[in-house]
């Protein structure tokens, strides 16, 4: 069964406390792929937080898949994932 957006919002927030946050699932598209059998979703995730401050990006995706550790691979199957520091994020926009 593939987990329920909230219970990652829910996982990512107690451990990264991020200051922006969302967690598209995109389990749809991939309906007949064959990780889709085993139940488990596709979900995108954008997150921001200071606690990536200095950290490569392969460490601050570290940091997402151990935070939801749980949920691998029963109920995820694909986590794509952008992350960010505020002042990354805020000057991705500018």
């Amino acid at each position: 069964m593939a987990a329920d957006p909230a219970t990652i919002e829910t996982l990512l927030h107690a451990a990264l406390q991020p200051t922006r946050l969302t967690v598209q699932d995109d389990s749809a598209a991939h309906a007949g792929h064959a990780g889709a059998a085993s139940g488990g979703g596709h979900y995108n995730v954008l997150i921001v937080s200071d606690r990536f401050a200095g950290q490569s990006r392969v460490a601050r995706h570290r940091m997402v898949y151990d935070a939801l550790r749980e949920l691998f691979p029963s109920q995820i199957h694909a986590l794509a994932v952008s992350a960010y520091t505020d002042q990354e994020y805020q000057s991705r926009e500018a």
